[in-house]
């Protein structure tokens, strides 16, 4: 899907994006998708995950990078120089929003925190920073890393089996949904501005993230006091509630009531569950787990499970064969979505909010390393030797630098 015709809800909107790895450039990429003009501004080394690979692309650009940069101009600063940060005030002088997630305290090294420069400078603009702790506290900026913060969290102690021990989420469930509270945030900051005509600062902390996951196990343990055991992929209140194995692939049955349980039986031929006491009702269903998942595949391994879990979920009962990443990004219905992004030879996965009268549109694939520096720097005033005088003194570099 190849879309630019449309102007997205953010048109207008200019973002200075100076964060690197994923929840930062995330959260600037969601804005990007729906109108907004991101600048992504990458220190002399390159944003990190530009060489999380392989694979690379030929220009040797990871696609970790790739997958999180789309929809953004790309310039160089050294912002170290106070060469480089006079070309980043100048680029606020209009800005909506500066985003970034360096250590705390970094901003403020550099005269640039928002309380004693940036609001008095420019009292429109939102400051959002995504961090791993916050600012203060015990942990008060700490950095903090996915993984990290799944263990802290407590995601991994209900993740997993009791056979495997806690277990990581296989993807950065935690920096992913701190990139989307960190959107989130820049979304109801300029709600505030359009009231009160003023900008404000806004964080997003990879713990608090973590912490706000973890439903419903935090308030089952609020009400019971009782901990959370792993249950693999059983549900811990409701059976059958699994992965089950047929003739072909594994399926997935989120069965949530008497009714669907009986058509369930009936689709498979398997109306004799239906009148076991063994299995009436979801607490005896439940008692009797293994009983019941032995009774049902018995029955299963006569189907396949893609052309099962399609009738049954057509059926009313909640079912879905289990993908791998292939099959799940070549569905039919991944098509129907737009959910495959391609633009100029990049491929991205799509903006899964949809609005009906301002769509996300996919403008620019993710930059090469500072591929816009000179555009941006002539648009900003700067005349070809101001812009040789900030490539020789390293201020805007031309290339990587270690």
């Amino acid at each position: 899907m190849e879309q630019t015709g449309r102007n997205g809800a953010l048109t207008g909107l200019k973002v200075i994006d100076l964060s690197r790895v994923l929840g930062g450039p995330f959260a600037g990429q969601i804005l990007g998708d729906h109108g907004a003009d991101v600048i992504k501004v990458e220190p002399p080394a390159g944003d990190e995950t530009r060489h999380w690979g392989p694979p690379f692309q030929e220009d040797g650009t990871a696609s970790y990078f790739l997958g999180l940069n789309r929809n953004k101009r790309g310039i160089a600063l050294d912002l170290r120089q106070m060469a480089g940060r006079e070309v980043l005030m100048t680029l606020l002088q209009d800005a909506d929003v500066l985003l970034e997630n360096f250590k705390t305290g970094t901003m403020e090294k550099w005269g640039l925190g928002y309380d004693d420069v940036l609001s008095k400078s420019f009292p429109r603009l939102i400051h959002c920073r995504v961090t791993g702790f916050g600012a203060d506290g015990p942990m008060g900026g700490l950095p903090g890393y996915d993984a990290i913060l799944q263990a802290m969290g407590g995601i991994m102690s209900v993740n997993g089996s009791d056979a495997g021990g806690p277990t990581r989420v296989g993807l950065p469930v935690v920096d992913m949904v701190t990139g989307l509270n960190a959107a989130l945030a820049v979304m109801l900051a300029l709600q505030h501005r359009q009231i009160s005509g003023r900008g404000q600062f806004v964080e997003a902390a990879l713990f608090d993230s973590a912490l706000s996951l973890l439903h419903p196990h935090a308030a089952n343990y609020a009400l019971s006091g009782r901990l959370p055991k792993r249950s693999g992929n059983d549900h811990p209140n409701i059976a059958p509630y699994s992965v089950y194995q047929t003739g072909t692939r594994p399926i997935y049955l989120a069965v949530g009531n008497d009714r669907q349980f009986a058509r369930l039986c009936q689709t498979i031929g398997a109306e004799a569950l239906i009148e076991d006491e063994r299995f009436a009702g979801n607490g005896a269903r439940l008692q009797n787990r293994d009983a019941l998942r032995a009774a049902l595949e018995s029955c299963l391994v006569a189907f396949d499970g893609s052309e099962l879990a399609n009738r049954l979920i057509r059926a009313g009962v909640p079912a879905g064969p289990v993908l791998n990443i292939e099959e799940a990004l070549s569905h039919p219905h991944t098509e129907h979505r737009g959910m495959r992004v391609e633009i100029d030879g990049y491929q991205g996965l799509g903006a899964p909010a949809r609005l009906s009268e301002t769509q996300a549109t996919y403008r620019h694939k993710p930059p090469a390393f500072g591929q816009h520096t000179e555009e941006v720097l002539r648009a900003l005033g700067y005349g070809e030797d101001d812009i040789r005088r900030l490539r020789q003194s390293g201020a805007a570099p031309m290339g990587p630098q270690a």
